[in-house]
């Protein structure tokens, strides 16, 4: 995970392949409503491009971007709905155009950042790598959004390696987001990957585990999932709870998503 050109190249990878489910639509269907209450296809689009605008701005003045750390400490339950509010309310054409602008802007800066260089963000400070994964990570949460809404099923890439790691990485904040004291002993982490690959993270003797297939932990921890609804096997009551709470995006805890059975689907 530590090459920055590598991770860019996936984040681009996943970038297209979301391009591609709006490209074509037409305006009726980007007024259509996604799994998210009150979001449409043109707020899912409008929330990558406003969040990239903002990892943009976090890599090039990061004194204006805590003036937007701010108000979004001042509004935590409204700031991120305001964003997306504000650019669905453009012509499809000119939304479009301007995340294809913002994210290629946000690419270039960030290959060219120097090593070692630590950007601020809404949680913790990120390298290069670790926005782009994180840009990687959000994208391919609200592409799932889209195909939902679209009635598109993805095939699940080797790119979910980024989302299973961050996911992995953001325990902690997850606990911390929730006032909860996360645990201080490392997890086990193993995942079948598409390919039927295992990707393998902590301890090998780590009394908390978690296994399963990686397309339901990248669908839990960008809750996307209910925890009732994946077929991850917890190995101790910590890890278990951590299921029920994993959030890798930074932001207020999110509610997730209710069972399949309720018909009820809540924000992420």
């Amino acid at each position: 995970m530590s090459d920055p050109a590598a991770v860019l190249d996936d984040l681009r990878a996943e970038s297209e392949e979301v391009d591609a489910l709006v490209r074509e639509l037409s305006e009726k269907q980007w007024a259509l409503p996604t799994p998210a209450p009150r979001w449409t296809v043109a707020h899912q689009i409008a929330h990558l491009a406003w969040t990239d605008n903002a990892a943009l701005l976090a890599a090039t003045d990061p004194e204006a971007f805590a003036g937007e750390v701010a108000k979004a400490a001042a509004a935590p339950d409204r700031f991120v709905d305001d964003g997306a509010e504000e650019g669905a309310a453009l012509p499809p054409a000119e939304l479009l155009a301007r995340w294809r602008a913002g994210r290629e802007e946000l690419h270039r800066v960030l290959r060219e950042a120097p090593p070692g260089t630590r950007f601020p963000w809404y949680g913790p400070a990120m390298s290069a790598v670790s926005l782009a994964t994180a840009r990687l990570m959000e994208t391919w949460a609200h592409g799932q959004d889209l195909a939902d809404a679209l009635g598109v099923v993805r095939v699940p890439t080797a790119r979910l390696r980024h989302v299973a790691w961050i996911g992995l990485r953001s325990r902690d904040y997850a606990y911390h987001v929730r006032g909860l004291t996360p645990p201080a002993e490392p997890f086990r982490l193993e995942l079948t990957s598409p390919s039927g690959e295992m990707w393998m993270y902590g301890p090998e003797d780590a009394p908390q585990a978690v296994t399963g297939p990686a397309l339901d932990f990248c669908l839990l921890v960008t809750q996307r999932v209910h925890r009732a609804d994946t077929a991850l096997v917890a190995r101790g009551a910590d890890a278990e709870r951590w299921l029920g709470i994993a959030q890798a995006f930074a932001g207020p805890a999110g509610p997730g998503r209710a069972p399949r059975e309720t018909g009820a689907e809540e924000e992420a």
